[in-house]
């Protein structure tokens, strides 16, 4: 650890955020990609599949506070790296790092399959055809999104999209606005209820869908380090998940009130094309175009760390890499395009990873303690247990529908 006590700083500055703002932030971490899939896990699952999808939440929101504690040991940590590297040493650094990257990939391809999906859906008669190949509306959306998301790439200073994504939890409350709207006075109304209390087969679809949507955690830590009075952080994080889990829950019942067992995988497919349902749409499609750059910015970051001092400062090997790393996206959400299964696997690999079985581990290693199990003991081994039941049995359904 020599080496990085020369990097890191032993003494934390306090950050500037305010109470307001850091649970501003923290809301907005958890209100993600998995907003427009819950309406159809609830359907997956069955109306019993709440007591899951509440439980679900209160583990993850125990374990960002694992997370926090594990802070509070070091003063020297600052980041969720730095909490794996100083329990697991650099292998566990580079395997968290590995895993983050890997998933903000998959969500950045998510954006594009979600942006195909809707324009698809506005658009139902859009295709291209370039001589002998055509290209189906999906599809073609899918690239034209990725031609105008190159603009963005284009910019290595992303400090004006994070301001723009801020908009992120004004948007989640428009769209729950919109579809309620819609079932109220579009003629969709709220009578289509689902028939299925329990559906066994598909409950590992539905409990991956719910656990991606609460799969901010690897962003704890620089909220806490953001705030002038850390001590408040705990209530910062009850104040985000309550506001998390009530959006939603709505909107997970109003989609399963209005249309059942029919329901799509993104609830706006659903939507007729009035305007309340434009709205809901319009405002999805904005979602991808303030986030798909500051996910895939990391990652490019990362692959920058690893070239060496030659090529890594280069604006044109930096401009390459993000270019690439686009159209790799686009080619895998022309060949992968459910996103309901993707989303589903994200969950059940790289979110329980993070927010279950890692902060756990990371905390029993860090804190170093006595085992004489006790409530808290317990309850942190049956959270592990059960991340790793979810991960599996949620992977391989997922797989699963896949195939067949």
């Amino acid at each position: 650890m020599a080496n990085n006590e020369l990097r890191i700083p032993l003494i934390r500055t306090p950050g500037s955020s305010s109470f307001m703002k850091a649970s501003f932030n923290g809301t907005n971490a958890f209100l993600g990609i998995g907003f427009l899939t819950i309406p159809y896990a609830l359907s997956s699952g069955g109306w019993l599949s709440l007591v899951l999808f509440f439980s679900i939440a209160a583990m993850t929101f125990y374990t960002g506070l694992l997370l926090v504690r594990c802070m509070e040991v070091d003063p020297s940590i600052l980041s969720y790296y730095d909490i794996a590297e100083r329990a697991f040493g650099m292998k566990g650094r580079m395997i968290v790092m590995f895993m983050m990257n890997a998933e903000m990939y998959l969500i950045a391809t998510g954006f594009l399959i979600l942006e195909g999906d809707n324009l698809q859906k506005l658009f139902p008669e859009f295709m291209i055809k370039l001589g002998e190949l055509t290209l189906d509306g999906k599809q073609s959306f899918v690239i034209i999104t990725g031609l105008l998301f190159s603009a963005l790439m284009l910019l290595t200073d992303l400090s004006m999209l994070s301001y723009i994504s801020a908009t992120g939890v004004f948007s989640c409350l428009v769209i729950v606005v919109s579809i309620f709207c819609v079932g109220a006075f579009d003629g969709v109304g709220f009578h289509a209820k689902g028939s299925v209390l329990l559906n066994l087969d598909t409950l590992p679809t539905a409990v991956g869908l719910y656990i991606v949507s609460f799969g901010g955690h690897p962003v704890i830590p620089s909220i806490y380090m953001s705030m002038r009075d850390s001590c408040q952080f705990s209530k910062v994080l009850v104040f985000s998940f309550i506001l998390a889990t009530l959006n939603y829950m709505t909107i997970a019942i109003l989609g399963y009130l209005m249309y059942g067992d029919g329901i799509e995988s993104e609830i706006t497919l659903n939507l007729p094309t009035k305007v309340s349902g434009r709205v809901a749409i319009y405002t999805t499609l904005l979602i991808p175009v303030t986030r798909y750059s500051l996910l895939v910015a990391p990652i490019a970051t990362a692959i920058e760390g690893g070239l060496s001092e030659k090529y890594k400062n280069q604006k044109p090997v930096r401009l390459l890499i993000r270019v690439a790393l686009l159209i790799s996206t686009v080619i895998v959400a022309c060949v992968f395009p459910y996103y309901e299964s993707l989303m589903a696997i994200v969950g059940s690999v790289f979110v329980v990873s993070a927010s279950f079985l890692l902060p756990c581990l990371c905390y029993l290693k860090i804190s170093d303690l006595n085992w004489n199990w006790n409530c808290e003991q317990m309850g942190i081994v049956g959270i592990i247990v059960f991340g790793i039941l979810a991960g599996v049995l949620g992977t391989y359904s997922s797989i699963f529908e896949l195939l067949t």
